[in-house]
């Protein structure tokens, strides 16, 4: 046997024997770290038995005497199927994230140090009522059994990693919960991105995009703007790529929720529903339970970390929530003396609040930082890797930013979802709502008794203006927070005249005094929400899930107008143009996965953005203009309504163009592209093949072999981000790849986390799914097995009854030592 062969068969035995065993150690790793769903634990820490059953889609129900052993249940439940999830968000909110990813990371860690988000939950528990201390320190023991026991054998992520789970604290439940804060603050983009724009091309030509919201106050722009020198977005930079990192790069972070009452429901009771849009992960964010006990009996999607039910239902009432898209955050602009120790303030000088605090890094040595802080808030500005890992190569000194968010506040929503899992009535559930603040969110009701209701649930700063914000000048006091708006004043209501109550992401209120909001969502999924309830007269749960899966854009119906307009009286000679004018003329304005319409127009569209905007903005100013894709649908509808807006003309050509020809433009160079991606043939343009899902676990894209196990999908999926079923892509790919995005054009990047109804005639049911499943361990059969129900509009249905729980198998008995 010549020895060439006699080597290549020893390197291919033993790379076979490498795989086989490497394969064994893995798959043993994986099961080994399987929750258990059935036999008996025992625990100090209980009072009485607890029984925790399973369905066959791995839903927990669990059954208890006491709502602290109930706690205890969930935190165990949790901990099996979220561990390494719930670890990885605290570590962020925390600052810790060094600690198992090592320098590279380190950006992430200073922003959330510097903000302070650990010692604001710590001031928050210190002030909160001892009764709910008692249920997170019992949450926080199931957890923490889960961690001992699991030693050794913990999910897979942790051995990658190389580390181990420290104990779970009451803290770290407050942290989870304004971690979603701060997920779902956007408005602080805009403030950025407005300042800038103002800075380069002055007030006029940025009032004509604008977003208006004509109730508001008429557009008032700090005169102080022209006079700043470049405004330092290192922080925003650092967010956005700490949102990558985590995959939570998605803007259209709201819901929907919506409820009729007994008169327009088929059943004659109420019905209630909320579908969640936020960023896909793998784990989902959501998770669904039952809880029940002598105090907290409830039901529906809980966070992972929080022992509480978000949205669901109890036995009396049932609460649903959407984001107010609240702007909660200002930036101030701080002069600091040579020395940067003091900052001047209405003529003084006062002392900065400097104090330092240690990172550890994996592999590394640690690193010291310096935090300051003004009346303000934390100074933001200079927070890049450059700034604390190679300070000789740290950017030129630019603005320095303060910021105010009213997370670093105290308030406590965990008391107040404490209090709106115990509530009775409506009464009560208002009052729940005293202690919420962050993140603000349009909370709708409904209740046994036939009622519904709103609540607005935050908090609003009260401002000098009220409308568009900007970064203001912090060396004045004119532009300070004069308080916040009393409780008495937000809006709320019951039982309206028109019999029914929905929001999804608009404007929150007409003809009200104070500002809240830069980035409203624009109207398209309200407007089809209102067609749909006001389109019947009665209404079902079937209807709703079909309402929940709509892919109707009255948004695309108002842009498809302006195409057809553009192309009266012009003589067309291309075919393909033709059959695509056709193609509009019929269109329903629904995006089919299978239709060829909605890929005509999601290209257009994000041409006709580029033709507006690009040549004037280059490619940074327009990256961050449409980052927030809020802001561009609404500021693109300004300027087709305006056919003397001067953004219309391309500046960059010698002719002043009109805006019916930079529409024909826009749908020309779609149809090139188009052309030139998928062939000449427009059947075979389908939305699907361009608009798909995936969800990503936080592993994804280290290699495409291991990527076929941990993730899930891609999926073929129609809407996009003005349907219901809302399937946002990003806008920020469409001039050329951002090399930290590692999403795809048209790649789907946020929507319907969790779906959820419920039907006050049948209140032991509820229908749930989640978009993947409720397991993050990628052995189980419940790490994917919602995933194609979710697609296709199909629903768990939850049984919320005590004998129909113990009709499950499986079932995992706790009991006190």
């Amino acid at each position: 046997m010549p020895k060439w062969l006699k080597i290549s068969i020893s390197i291919t035995v033993s790379l076979i024997v490498i795989i086989i065993v490497g394969g064994a150690i893995f798959y043993h790793m994986l099961r080994a770290s399987l929750p258990v769903y059935n036999g008996k634990e025992e625990s100090r820490f209980l009072k009485n038995n607890v029984e925790i059953y399973r369905d066959s889609i791995g839903v927990p129900y669990i059954i208890a005497k006491d709502e602290n052993d109930a706690a205890f249940a969930l935190g165990y439940v949790h901990a099996q199927e979220r561990l390494f999830a719930m670890d990885l968000m605290r570590r962020a909110g925390e600052g810790r994230l060094s600690e198992i990813f090592g320098s590279r990371v380190l950006p992430f860690d200073e922003m959330f140090r510097t903000i302070g988000m650990k010692k604001t939950v710590e001031n928050i528990l210190k002030k909160s009522n001892p009764d709910l201390i008692n249920f997170l320190q019992s949450y926080s023991n199931g957890v923490n059994k889960y961690i001992k026991d699991a030693k050794g054998k913990y999910p897979v992520e942790f051995d990658v990693l190389g580390y181990e789970p420290y104990k779970w604290t009451p803290e770290d439940c407050l942290i989870i919960g304004r971690m979603m804060a701060w997920e779902l603050n956007i408005s602080w983009w805009s403030d950025i991105s407005f300042t800038q724009l103002i800075q380069k091309f002055g007030e006029d030509k940025v009032k004509e995009i604008l977003p208006e919201y004509p109730e508001n106050a008429p557009t008032v722009i700090p005169p102080e703007i022209k006079r700043y020198s470049k405004i330092d977005n290192s922080f925003i930079k650092t967010d956005q790529e700490f949102r990558e990192f985590m995959d939570m790069s998605g803007t259209h972070l709201g819901s929907n929720n919506w409820v009729v009452n007994g008169t327009m429901s088929v059943s004659g009771k109420p019905i209630i529903a909320n579908d969640t849009h936020l960023h896909y992960t793998v784990p989902c964010q959501w998770f669904a339970a039952v809880i029940k006990s002598d105090s907290w009996n409830a039901a529906g999607a809980t966070l992972p970390g929080v022992p509480a039910v978000i949205i669901g239902k109890n036995e009396n009432i049932s609460w649903t929530v959407t984001n107010i898209m609240l702007d909660d955050a200002d930036f101030y602009i701080e002069k600091l003396d040579s020395a940067k120790k003091n900052y001047l303030y209405n003529g003084e000088w006062k002392k900065l609040k400097i104090y330092s605090d240690t990172i550890k890094i994996k592999d590394s040595s640690d690193v010291v930082i310096k935090i300051a802080s003004t009346d303000h808030g934390p100074i933001i500005s200079g927070i890049h890797p450059y700034n604390i890992l190679y300070p000789k190569n740290k950017p030129a000194a630019q603005t320095t930013i303060s910021m105010n968010w009213i997370g670093n506040y105290y308030s406590n929503e965990m008391y107040s979802f404490y209090l709106i899992n115990h509530a009775k009535d409506w009464g009560e559930f208002k009052e729940a709502l005293n202690s919420y603040s962050v993140p603000g969110q349009n909370f709708v009701y409904a209740d046994k008794d036939g009622n519904i209701g709103y609540v607005f649930g935050g908090r609003i700063p009260i401002r000098e203006n009220n409308g568009i914000s900007f970064i203001y000048d912090g060396t004045t006091g004119k532009y300070d927070w004069k308080g916040f708006v009393p409780q008495r004043d937000l809006p709320s209501f019951l039982n309206p005249k028109q019999n029914f109550i929905a929001t999804a992401n608009n404007k929150t209120e007409k003809n009200f005094k104070y500002h809240i909001s830069n980035v409203w969502e624009p109207a398209s999924r309200i407007e089809r929400i209102d067609q749909l309830l006001t389109g019947k007269k009665k209404h079902s749960v079937r209807d709703y899930q079909n309402y929940q899966m709509d892919f109707v854009s009255p948004y695309a119906e108002k842009i498809t107008h302006f195409i057809l307009d553009a192309f009266k009286g012009i003589e067309v000679t291309d075919k393909n143009l033709q059959l695509a004018l056709q193609l509009f003329q019929d269109w329903n304005y629904k995006f089919n996965e299978y239709s060829q319409v909605p890929a005509i127009y999601a290209v257009f569209f994000n041409h006709l953005l580029k033709n507006i905007f690009y040549d004037e903005m280059g490619y940074d100013l327009y990256n961050e203009f449409v980052f927030a894709a809020n802001v561009p649908y609404n500021s693109v509808l300004k300027v087709l309504n305006d056919s003397t807006n001067s953004w219309i003309d391309n500046i960059k050509t010698p002719k002043v163009e009109t805006k019916n020809e930079i529409i024909r433009k826009s749908l020309a160079d779609a149809l090139t592209e188009l052309e030139s991606k998928y062939g000449k043939d427009l059947k075979m343009w389908q939305w699907g093949k361009m608009h798909k899902v995936i969800f990503k676990h936080p592993f994804s894209g280290f290699s495409s072999l291991i990527d076929n196990y941990i993730d899930i999908g891609p999926f073929a999926i129609g809407g996009d981000g003005t349907t219901i079923f809302n399937t946002e892509y990003p806008f920020y790919n469409s001039i050329k790849s951002i090399p930290q995005f590692r999403h795809k054009e048209f790649e789907n990047t946020v929507g319907p986390a969790m779906r959820y109804i419920f039907d006050f005639a049948k209140p032991n049911e509820i229908y749930l799914i989640l978009t993947t499943g409720e397991s993050g361990n990628v052995f189980s059969p419940h790490y994917r097995d919602m995933a194609k129900m979710w697609l296709t509009g199909k629903y768990v249905k939850i049984k919320t009854d005590e004998s129909s729980i113990r009709n499950n198998k499986d079932l995992l008995e706790m009991y006190p030592k």
